[in-house]
């Protein structure tokens, strides 16, 4: 099964779900406020199809998104967003221009037989909280799935807490230089933003959530304030990776027939200095092999009292990169830290894993929403939007680690859709919502020409914003 989804079977498993589920939820709205739905699709354009009941169902050949057709006053101004106007259909059908479906009824309602469908089944006929229910049931079926996917990976995994709240180094990464110079190695965190903090799970999801232009961490030294700069979440999540946990440069065991094996490293030894430089904590390490591939490197070791030199030739592996989601090459030897910080696996009861999961599903709209914040106040380039090949690739690489980061990437995927889906612009949900609340306050729908306007201008947009994500996966592709 990881198998298959480590190739192209990744994204169809990932986005398949994802904009299924958000189109069941218009669906299922829709027949139970009794509006006409003759087409359920998931995908665009042509593709093989199913009637069942009133409904087509159609698996699209163009993955990028879907639809449920639903009958509309409006039928030829929304008609080509969704597949053509099933008026249009009939007329043509009934001129013999084009040949009836295979699936004919002579008493079934338009496009599967003559009927006309009848007013009181049309979208614009239901009272405003009707189609508003309508409207956001999509994105409300993509919180709920994450929140699902969530607990239930709660329930089953459990939570592991990194019992510290020693600083073990703080990366040296662009924009965190502040942070860099208030925190020190070896101190020890107590309360981010006077929230006290008891492990470093406490100490990552304060630091992650945190509001304000100010890091306020507080040590056993005192209060430190980092100007942060920017509230956005991608910015916390930067100063959260930047800090790492205090872990001794003690070898916990090798690889057999990896670099460090081969070099004579065991288990037990205590790095002193790699390449000459002395390190203090196991990410000194890490570092500096990393910034080794293929190029040999000295390392000094104490073993049993005795200090000794061994070289090691780091071997070249590619990684994504945690913080850009792109993937670059390291270097890796194959040995593990002997860590002396404890790391307690707690299995959580279902009410527990409820907490955890809601938590958890609220942090990643959070983050979301402050990705959009930043790149509406500039704080974030477009160029670090991903389109499907984008997604493809982290399904991809989630497929490789195991099931747990695939489900996490797809409830990630899932909430990131509800989010986008509530901006403003017509064709989305948002965009839908206002349209009707507007009508509704002028007391008379808009004209089928306006109408058309304000949905062409939507459809622009969204052709816009595919055409950069899909412009950033093709750079990211030969970068």
């Amino acid at each position: 099964m990881l198998g298959f989804l480590q190739g192209v079977g990744g994204f169809i498993f990932i986005f398949g779900i994802v904009v299924f589920v958000h189109e069941l939820g218009h669906f299922l709205a829709a027949k139970l406020t009794g509006v006409y739905a003759p087409k359920f699709s998931i995908g665009f354009g042509p593709g093989p199809s199913k009637k069942w009941g009133e409904t087509q169902y159609i698996l699209g050949l163009i993955p990028l998104g879907g639809y449920v057709r639903m009958a509309s006053r409006d039928d030829e101004a929304t008609a080509f967003l969704e597949g053509g106007s099933e008026e249009s259909a009939a007329r043509r059908q009934e001129s013999g221009d084009v040949p009836r479906p295979k699936d004919w009824d002579p008493n079934a309602l338009i496009p599967f037989g003559p009927h006309p469908v009848p007013a009181h089944r049309w979208f614009e006929s239901k009272p405003l909280y009707q189609r508003l229910f309508i409207l956001l049931s999509g994105v409300s079926m993509n919180a709920l799935l994450a929140l699902g996917v969530l607990i239930g990976m709660a329930a089953c995994y459990g939570r592991n807490t990194v019992e510290t709240r020693v600083v073990g180094s703080v990366r040296q990464l662009e924009g965190t230089e502040g942070l860099r110079a208030l925190i020190q190695l070896g101190d020890t965190i107590t309360a981010v933003q006077g929230r006290e903090v008891r492990n470093w799970n406490d100490i990552d999801r304060a630091i992650r959530t945190a509001k304000g232009d100010t890091l306020r961490i507080t040590t056993q030294r005192g209060i430190i304030g980092v100007a942060a700069g920017s509230a956005s979440g991608p910015q916390r999540m930067l100063y959260a990776y930047a800090l790492e946990p205090f872990s001794p440069p003690v070898i916990g065991g090798v690889i057999a027939g990896q670099p460090a094996a081969r070099a004579g490293v065991q288990a037990g030894d205590s790095i002193v200095r790699v390449g000459g430089q002395a390190v203090a904590v196991f990410s000194d390490l890490v570092d500096r092999v990393s910034a080794n591939a293929g190029i040999p490197i000295d390392l000094d070791i104490v073993r049993e009292r005795a200090e000794m030199r061994l070289s090691v030739v780091p071997e070249s592996t590619v990684v994504k990169d945690p913080l850009t989601g792109r993937d670059k090459t390291v270097g890796r030897i194959g040995a593990a830290a002997a860590s002396r910080t404890v790391v307690r696996h707690e299995d959580l009861t279902f009410s527990e894993a409820v907490v955890e999961g809601t938590r958890d599903t609220g942090e990643f709209a959070g983050t979301i929403f402050a990705i959009l914040g930043g790149l509406f106040q500039r704080e974030i380039g477009v160029n670090q939007l991903g389109g499907p090949i984008e997604i493809a690739k982290q399904s991809a690489n989630a497929a490789r680690e195991g099931m747990a980061a695939l489900l996490r990437l797809l409830a990630l995927l899932s909430i990131n859709l509800a989010v986008l889906n509530l901006l403003p612009i017509p064709v989305l949900d948002g965009g839908q919502v206002l349209l009707q609340v507007a009508e509704s306050v002028k007391g008379s729908p808009f004209s089928a020409r306006t109408r058309q306007y304000i949905l062409g201008t939507g459809v622009a947009l969204v052709l816009l914003l595919m055409l950069v994500v899909s412009y950033n996966d093709i750079l990211r592709l030969f970068s």
